[in-house]
């Protein structure tokens, strides 16, 4: 764990990234993004998902890609800017719905998803609002469930976590007697994608 940010990054941190740069992490433009969203929605076994949850969905860029998928798809950022944004680019997609939330303080009530995205988000929470954030995530997972997790790995000073250890703490429970099984992963020279599935 990197000891120069013990802290779950909090909403201030995104609001002010926002507010310095509308797409600060060039989501909207940028072909490694084409790609690892390409790759992300390449990863999903099913033809479609009736109850789905993306989480940190920023600017609405996969969650676009991921709407035609899902019967209804409930995409979360703890920033308002981005949201603005990403209800204007899926306003034609009547199964999105965006919330501002911030996990784990905050969480969809007695919801139930046949698929949950974490993408680029898992290493701005501390260890143990990783592991709040996971225990949420399992128990609002149904039976058959898909846990798709794709993550930058090379190490970043502002973030408490990797994505490499991210991907990892939810490996662990993927054990014979854990909760996931691992279904597929891949390792890219920049991210890593881990698709699991609740047993």
């Amino acid at each position: 764990m990197n000891q120069n940010q013990p802290h779950t990054l909090p909403p201030s941190y995104f609001d002010a990234v926002y507010r310095a740069n509308q797409d600060p992490w060039n989501f909207e433009t940028s072909a490694y993004e084409q790609g690892k969203y390409a790759t992300t929605i390449g990863a999903l076994t099913n033809p479609s998902y009736p109850q789905a949850f993306e989480i940190g969905c920023s600017l609405g860029v996969l969650t676009e890609q991921l709407a035609p998928r899902c019967g209804h798809l409930l995409a979360v950022d703890v920033a308002e800017a981005p949201l603005v944004r990403a209800r204007e680019r899926c306003r034609f997609l009547p199964q999105v719905e965006f919330q501002r939330m911030s996990l784990p303080a905050e969480f969809p009530a007695g919801a139930r998803f046949d698929l949950i995205v974490l993408s680029e988000v898992g290493y701005y929470w501390a260890l143990p609002d990783l592991e709040r954030t996971a225990l949420l995530l399992l128990a609002a997972l149904a039976p058959g469930g898909q846990l798709l997790l794709v993550h930058w790995t090379p190490i970043v000073h502002d973030y408490p976590l990797t994505g490499a250890e991210v991907h990892e703490f939810f490996l662990r429970q993927a054990g014979p007697a854990g909760p996931l099984r691992h279904l597929s992963g891949q390792r890219h020279e920049t991210y890593r994608l881990d698709m699991l599935e609740k047993a």
